[in-house]
């Protein structure tokens, strides 16, 4: 089956981020066929799904040059596509066996709920990695405000680079080499750039070392960024958050997430709708 096109965080066609899907029934192909159907579609990500019997599927993602372990939105897009042609159903849950663990996925309300995996403590930046950072984005150490910037992973490693106004975001001018240069050297897949507002949080993400300047929706991002902002006292327990992504590429996209508390367990869910292009 050659992949369908679903909109990820979207309601409308052309909205969100888009996915490519494809649903196989006895295996998938091999790596070398998923790494050029995936290079083909040209999205950021190309989700491989098997469906193992049960709840449980196994889903494996590719962008463009590369396989990567968990993707929010592609996962999102799966399960809305799989929703669409009746493999999963509203109000039940599932599994998805991904390269970053099992992942629980709930159909509620038309939205796909999907857990992040367990968030790892934060690294905060030194000064040298700091002042790398801000000068691939041509601020200043001011344009960040109070928070600092530090490597969040729930899932996925990704800086968080906070920034004082939806100004300063919607001005920033990314250098992809000396982004990709400094996500290769701390190992993360990129840097998700924030800002609180009274509306929702604004956010824009760059991984160029992945060969994706810049992605209009990103769960795995938005379960690290949920994380940090826990950390920071900015959101509570049992709260969703609104993360508004996209804007500065004409796809705006909505993402919601939730944080809850189990004894020292933190749990980070990250949701969403998909719309599956005819």
């Amino acid at each position: 089956m050659y992949p369908v096109t679903v909109d990820a965080f979207s309601s409308v066609p052309f909205g969100g981020n888009p996915a490519g899907v494809a649903v196989f029934e006895d295996k998938l192909p091999e790596e070398a066929e998923m790494r050029r159907i995936a290079a083909k579609m040209g999205y950021s990500e190309t989700a491989f799904i098997l469906p193992l019997g049960g709840n449980r599927f196994r889903i494996r993602y590719f962008t463009p040059v590369e396989e990567v372990p968990l993707c929010g939105h592609a996962t999102v897009g799966s399960f809305a596509y799989m929703l669409k042609t009746g493999l999963v159903r509203e109000g039940e849950s599932y599994v998805a066996q991904t390269g970053a663990g099992d992942i629980n996925v709930d159909i509620a309300d038309g939205l796909v709920w999907l857990d992040m995996a367990e968030p790892k403590p934060l690294a905060f930046l030194n000064d040298t990695d700091s002042a790398a950072l801000a000068a691939a984005y041509g601020i200043s150490a001011a344009d960040m405000g109070k928070l600092k910037p530090a490597i969040s992973n729930s899932g996925l490693a990704d800086i968080m680079l906070p920034l004082k106004s939806a100004e300063v975001l919607a001005n920033l001018e990314p250098d992809m080499d000396a982004i990709a240069k400094l996500s290769k050297k701390l190992d993360v897949t990129g840097v998700h750039a924030f800002t609180i507002e009274k509306d929702a949080l604004h956010c824009r993400n760059f991984a160029p070392l992945y060969g994706i300047d810049e992605e209009a929706a990103t769960g795995t991002s938005t379960g690290a960024l949920t994380y940090y902002l826990y950390k920071h006292g900015i959101i509570n327990p049992n709260e969703t958050k609104l993360f508004i992504q996209g804007e500065s590429m004409g796809k705006p996209s909505r993402i919601y997430s939730r944080l809850s508390i189990n004894g020292e367990s933190v749990r980070i869910r990250v949701g969403g709708s998909g719309c599956v292009r005819e």
